[in-house]
């Protein structure tokens, strides 16, 4: 039986490039692979045509030979029939073939490092900590510089972070040779694996350290100095770079993430960078105007003019009295919420006075008056 086109085989035109040579395999491969086609009998050998034909097409020497003489180039008697004699091998090296294609396909996920082909992994990066800040409101209105202990990995000194006893430099791997992967023939796949002798480090330590058994690190806690803004609310968070856990081997340090929970407060309600204070009012003071003196965040007290016949709920407003903003910008406000009190423990006099009072009162409540003439209204339209 004729073989078919190689061009053709994967589905590409003759003027094809490389990078397209390749693509036209990778998408070959995948859809031809006899693992995906268990129902199919001829995938196996239509899988063999496609690797075949990329590792002709893929190599310039051979393209080119193959480009003027076609399959006769790959043929035994065409060894001496032209210029580059002939490049025998018909059926390829299949396994030099896919392995290119999987290296691209897979490389990423097998070691990181270099990709690809060979390349170590670096050296290990140290994991990211978190640490929660348990701030009071006053702290996160004026700001504050605070030492924190966090426990977590640093650089072992007396190997200074090489894992090696007395400092000394790690030795290649002699299972990779430093490249921190193996390869082994499955098959139809060349598969690469992360070393198991180094752990893809691409180097070993003959002699560890004995303070951190080859770590490179020990663990510690660690006083930082941690500047809290201004303004910071539940869930600011704040990064110190470089102050996580220390990485393997001498690998970069992580970072710490500081996450702030600002405490209530017993007085103060916050709502962004503006505060509500909830301030009862005597109902005589309500009703009669009066001033009264407020707390405010700062540790001050500002003076509020109670307006006569407040109703309780009415909230008035003190300007900048409030939060600062995080990022500057100035500040919020301050807003007072009347609850007016009503008197408790009265004595007979006094209550003889509010009887008196409420006999002359009847003008004087003209909420009251307003929602039960709705009420008789109401009960009114039942009736009919």
């Amino acid at each position: 039986m004729a073989k078919r086109d190689f061009y053709e085989v994967l589905g590409v035109s003759k003027g094809a490039s490389a990078d397209e040579i390749k693509k036209g395999y990778r998408k070959k491969a995948k859809e031809l692979h006899p693992d995906r086609n268990a129902d199919n009998p001829e995938s196996e050998a239509q899988f063999k045509e496609a690797n075949e034909a990329y590792e002709i097409l893929k190599d310039g020497d051979k393209k080119a030979a193959y480009d003027r003489y076609g399959h006769a180039a790959f043929e035994g008697g065409m060894g001496g029939g032209h210029p580059g004699g002939g490049f025998g091998g018909g059926q390829g090296d299949f396994s030099s073939a896919f392995s290119d294609v999987f290296d691209d396909l897979f490389g990423d996920f097998m070691g990181g490092g270099g990709g690809g082909r060979g390349g170590r992994q670096r050296a290990a990066r140290g994991s990211d900590l978190r640490y929660n800040l348990h701030v009071t409101l006053e702290d996160a209105f004026a700001g504050m510089q605070k030492t924190i202990n966090v426990p977590t990995s640093v650089q072992c000194e007396p190997c200074n972070g090489t894992g090696a006893e007395g400092g000394a430099e790690p030795a290649t791997c002699p299972t990779c040779s430093g490249m921190g992967k193996v390869r082994a023939q499955q098959g139809f796949f060349t598969v690469e694996r992360t070393c198991p002798t180094c752990s893809g480090l691409g180097q070993i330590i003959k002699n560890p350290c004995k303070q951190c058994a080859g770590q490179g690190r020990v663990e510690k806690d660690r006083a930082l100095s941690v500047n809290i803004p201004a303004g910071v609310e539940t869930g600011t968070r704040i990064r110190l770079a470089g102050e996580g856990e220390a990485g393997m081997r001498g690998g970069p340090a992580g970072d710490l993430y500081i996450f702030i929970e600002v405490a209530q407060h017993e007085l103060f309600e916050r709502e962004g960078t503006n505060l509500f204070c909830r301030v009862p009012v005597s109902m005589t003071t309500a009703a009669l105007g009066g001033d009264i003196e407020v707390p405010t965040i700062d540790g001050g007290r500002s003076r509020v003019k109670i307006p006569g016949g407040s109703q309780s709920g009415r909230q008035m407003r003190l300007r900048s009295k409030g939060m600062p903003a995080l990022r500057g910008g100035g500040a919020g406000d301050m807003f007072i919420e009347m609850a007016i009190e009503t008197p408790v423990n009265l004595t007979s006099r006094q209550k003889e006075i509010l009887r008196e009072f409420e006999e002359l009162s009847e003008e004087n409540n003209p909420e009251s008056s307003s929602f039960f003439k709705s009420v008789k209204s109401f009960w009114d339209s039942m009736k009919g």
